[in-house]
């Protein structure tokens, strides 16, 4: 009788320890670094600045704004008159060579550009901003393509490695203002995302927590703004916090989906000493 029991002991630590061999296995990630975690981690979103934000400025100097309130992403947009170390140019109008200085500009402050607003009129403008995506390591382009270039866009992606995050204007300035008609140019483009901007569906009438998740798995980027009246087109622009936007809704939203893109602050009100603004949008973020 004790000879069974020691046995059934031994099969017992024997299957004890196979259970907690796998479960180690399962949990570990990192071997060199030491670190056991979770393969299955919480993404976490980076918190970053649209250059939008200080748009009656310098391209050298937005960074350097960018860099003074903590964002460590930028996203950059096509109409910005970039200042006279470009000719005041505009980034469509920009050389290679010019292109490369921006892009070392970029990389000296310390700051990572992932994306911009890129708005292409033609075929052939629509292939530059690919080609200075490219130049640039973009990871995708926001924006708000016609229909006749969905399908192009989505091939030039597949063939730049960049993504399409389409952008939702408020109801009346875009034929995307509303999730529905993103989803409907997402269909069948598999480049093709969203960049959900937070400020213009609540001016829509739209619940911003509701429309992630209907967006649920093709969320690229989010802009972050607030707003003083829900469903009013013409609400103003105030502090992140300050207005009617549930931020903690939302980003508990964000978080249930596992998203890990950028969220820009985009500031758009008192353009010229919006600083103490943008710095506290972020902080907070970053706090939720």
């Amino acid at each position: 009788m004790d000879s069974i029991n020691i046995k059934r002991g031994w099969i017992f630590f024997g299957m004890s320890w196979m259970i907690m061999m796998i479960s180690f296995s399962c949990n570990s990630k990192s071997p060199e670094g030491g670190k056991v975690v979770s393969k299955v981690e919480e993404k976490e979103p980076t918190i970053g600045v649209a250059l939008y934000s200080f748009k009656n400025f310098p391209f050298f100097t937005t960074l350097e704004k960018s860099k003074a309130v903590g964002a460590e992403y930028v996203e950059g947009f096509f109409f910005h008159k970039l200042g006279e170390d470009f000719e005041n140019k505009t980034m469509l109008q920009l050389s290679d060579a010019e292109l490369a200085k921006l892009k070392t500009a970029i990389e000296r402050a310390g700051l990572v550009m992932p994306s911009v607003y890129a708005g292409g009129k033609t075929e052939q403008e629509w292939r530059r901003f690919f080609e200075i995506g490219e130049r640039l390591d973009l990871d995708f382009l926001t924006c708000e393509p016609e229909p006749e270039y969905w399908d192009l866009l989505n091939q030039l992606g597949e063939e730049k490695d960049i993504r399409i995050a389409i952008h939702e204007h408020a109801k009346g300035k875009s034929r995307f203002w509303h999730p529905d008609s993103v989803l409907l140019a997402i269909e069948g483009r598999p480049q093709f995302g969203a960049c959900a901007d937070l400020g213009h569906w609540v001016r829509s009438g739209l619940d911003p927590v509701q429309c992630l998740k209907k967006l649920e798995g093709h969320i690229i980027g989010v802009h972050a703004k607030d707003i003083d009246v829900f469903n009013k087109l013409d609400a103003l622009d105030v502090k992140i916090g300050d207005g009617v936007i549930d931020y903690p809704a939302v980003m508990e939203e964000l978080a249930r989906q596992g998203f890990g893109g950028p969220i820009y602050i985009e500031c758009e009100h008192d353009w010229e000493d919006n600083h103490g603004d943008v710095a506290f949008g972020i902080e907070y973020l970053r706090k939720l």
